[in-house]
C-alpha cells in the first residue's frame, strides 16, 4: 500500500477560508478509497485541537524544532477515517478566525516564521525523523504554505517522492531578504534558480523548484499560468518545468453537494425531479426578504476582491436589477466591493439580499435556490462553485478561464443539446452584463432551459475519476524514483 503525506494550510470542515479546504479533505478520502494511506498534516489552529480533543485524542509524541516546543496530535478528519495529524505550537498557530490574516485582515507578521516551521514538521515526518510508526513513500504539498518541504527534503539521498499542487499561483508567499536569513535558510538558495524572486524570498519557489512534480487544478489554468498574463512572473520557471506540470481538474463531494439529500434544503429535488427547486427558490426568498416572485434570482458566493471580478458584477448589476432579476450575494472581503454592494442592496429592497461572511448552509440554499450563478473571475484556477451550482441545476455564467473554460460549455459554441452554462471572453461589465442577457433570454424558453439544467446534472462531478489519476501521477514519480539516477 502506497503511503501519502498530504500537507495542507486548511482542510474542511476544521479550517476554511476557500476551495484549498475542500480539495484537502475531499481527495485523500477518496484517495483512501482507492487503497492508498493518505494521512494529512494541518497546523494545529484552535478549533482543530478543540475537535481533536472532543473526540478522545491525545498527543502522540513532542519534540524540539528550534526554540518551539512542538507536539503532534493524531485524529481522524470529521466525518471520515483519513488520519490527521496536527502540529500543535501555540505560540505560532494559537489565534483565532483567519489562519493568514489577524483581525485587521492584515497578514500575520510571522507568517513566514510559522509556515518555516510547518514545513520543518512536515520533512520530519517523511523522513522518519519525529517518532512516529508511519513514513510516507510520498509527499504531496499544497501552495506556498508547504513550499519549502521539498527544499528541506532534497538534501536527502531517499527522501520521499515529491508532488506540489498550485491552487492559485497569485499567493506565493514573498518576504523580505531578511526574513531569509532570520530562517536560516543556506545562502546557496539565494539565486534566481531557486528560492529569490526579484530580492524577495519565494516560499512558493521552493515546490515549484524541488518538487518531482506539479499539479495544478485544471488543465486550462496549467497552460495559462505558463503565459505572462496569469503566470505572476513565474511562467519563466513554469515553461522551463513544463514536462512536470500536469493540470487535474478538481472534483467535488458529491455526496456534501447532492440536491437529492442536501441536509440544509428543505425541499429535495434531482435530474429527473426538479419541481422542488422552484419551492427552494421560494424558501431562499422568504428566508433573505426577498420579493416571492418566480425568477430569475441571481447568485453569487466567494470573495469581494478583485479576482472574483466583483467589480464588474457591481457594474453590471443596477441593469439587471432593473429588467426585473433578485440578487443574493454572499461573500466578505474589501471595503471597496463590500460598501457598493451594501448601497444597491439598500436601494433595491426586496430585489437584492447581500450576506456579508460565509456561511456553508445558506451557500448550499443560494447554490439550490437561483435559476444563474455569476462567476466573472478575472482568473479561477478551477472554481468548485460553477460545478456545485451544476450539480443543483443553476446555470452557470462564468468569465472563459481556467477552470470555468473547462467545465462550462456555451449553447453558442456546442449547442444547447450539449451545452450547461454560459461564458464571456472580453475582460469587462460590459461582457459579463451581455452573457447574463443571453441567459434570461433562453430562461424564457423553458425546454431548452430545462436542457441546460439536466446536461449540467448528469455530468460527474465527483473525485473518483480524478482521484485516480493523482494515483497514476503517485505511482510514475515513484517508479521514476526506483530508477538508477545517470551521472
Amino acid at each position: 500500500m502506497i503511503r501519502v503525506l498530504y500537507v495542507t494550510s486548511e482542510v474542511f470542515p476544521l479550517i476554511k477560508t476557500g476551495g484549498l479546504a475542500d480539495v484537502s479533505a475531499s481527495l485523500p478520502e477518496a484517495l483512501c478509497r482507492l487503497e492508498y494511506d493518505v494521512q494529512i498534516l494541518l497546523p494545529g489552529y484552535p478549533d482543530a485541537l478543540k475537535a481533536a480533543r472532543k473526540t478522545g485524542s491525545s498527543q502522540r509524541v513532542s519534540f524540539q524544532v528550534g526554540q518551539y516546543t512542538v507536539s503532534l496530535w493524531q485524529t481522524r478528519l470529521p466525518g471520515t477515517a483519513v488520519t490527521l495529524w496536527l502540529v500543535d505550537c501555540p505560540p505560532l498557530f494559537d489565534r483565532p478566525g483567519n489562519p493568514y490574516k489577524n483581525e485587521e485582515g492584515k497578514d500575520w507578521w510571522d507568517n513566514a516564521h510559522r509556515f518555516d516551521l510547518f514545513g520543518q514538521v512536515g520533512a520530519m515526518i517523511a523522513m522518519g525523523e519525529a517518532g512516529l510508526d508511519w513514513k510516507p513513500d510520498l509527499v504531496h504539498c499544497n501552495d506556498w504554505q508547504t513550499g519549502l518541504i521539498p527544499v528541506f527534503l532534497e538534501t536527502y539521498q531517499d527522501r520521499p517522492g515529491t508532488v506540489f499542487t498550485i491552487h492559485n499561483l497569485a499567493y506565493q508567499g514573498l518576504f523580505p531578504h531578511d526574513t531569509f536569513h532570520a530562517l536560516k535558510l543556506p545562502d546557496s538558495l539565494w539565486r534566481l534558480e531557486q528560492l529569490e524572486f526579484f530580492d524577495q524570498l519565494s516560499f512558493i519557489k521552493g515546490g515549484l523548484v524541488f518538487s518531482d512534480r506539479i499539479t495544478t487544478v485544471s488543465p486550462g489554468y496549467a497552460r495559462e499560468i505558463q503565459t505572462p498574463e496569469f503566470g505572476h512572473g513565474l511562467d519563466g520557471l513554469l515553461r522551463h518545468r513544463q514536462q512536470a506540470l500536469t493540470g487535474i481538474l478538481n472534483g467535488i463531494d458529491t455526496r456534501v453537494w447532492n440536491p437529492e439529500q442536501d441536509p440544509a434544503l428543505a425541499f429535495h429535488y434531482g435530474q429527473d425531479h426538479l419541481k422542488n427547486k422552484a419551492h427552494c427558490q421560494a424558501s431562499l426568498q422568504l428566508e433573505l426578504g426577498l420579493e416571492l416572485k418566480g425568477g430569475p434570482v441571481l447568485g453569487f458566493i466567494g470573495r469581494l476582491v478583485e479576482q472574483k471580478g466583483v467589480d464588474w458584477l457591481i457594474a453590471a448589476m443596477p441593469e439587471l436589477l432593473e429588467q426585473g432579476c433578485q440578487f443574493v450575494i454572499l461573500g466578505s472581503g474589501e471595503a471597496c466591493y463590500e460598501e457598493p454592494l451594501k448601497e444597491l442592496a439598500r436601494q433595491w429592497p426586496g430585489k437584492m439580499s447581500l450576506t456579508l461572511g460565509y456561511n456553508e448552509a445558506l451557500a448550499h440554499r443560494l447554490t439550490a435556490g437561483c435559476d444563474l450563478f455569476l462567476m466573472p473571475s478575472r482568473f479561477e484556477p478551477c472554481g468548485l462553485n460553477q460545478m456545485y451550482s451544476l450539480r443543483y441545476g443553476t446555470v452557470p455564467v462564468v468569465h472563459r478561464v481556467g477552470g470555468l473554460a473547462d467545465t462550462v460549455q456555451d449553447p453558442q459554441d456546442v449547442g444547447i443539446d450539449k451545452a450547461n452554462g454560459f461564458s464571456f471572453t472580453g475582460a469587462s461589465a460590459e461582457s459579463l452584463l451581455d452573457a447574463s442577457k443571453r441567459a434570461l433570454q433562453l430562461f424564457q424558453n423553458t425546454k431548452h432551459w430545462r436542457q441546460l439544467q439536466k446536461n449540467g446534472m448528469a455530468i460527474d462531478y465527483s473525485w473518483k475519476q480524478r482521484a485516480r489519476t493523482y494515483a497514476s501521477l503517485y505511482q510514475r514519480i515513484l517508479k521514476e524514483r526506483d530508477q538508477p539516477q545517470l551521472d
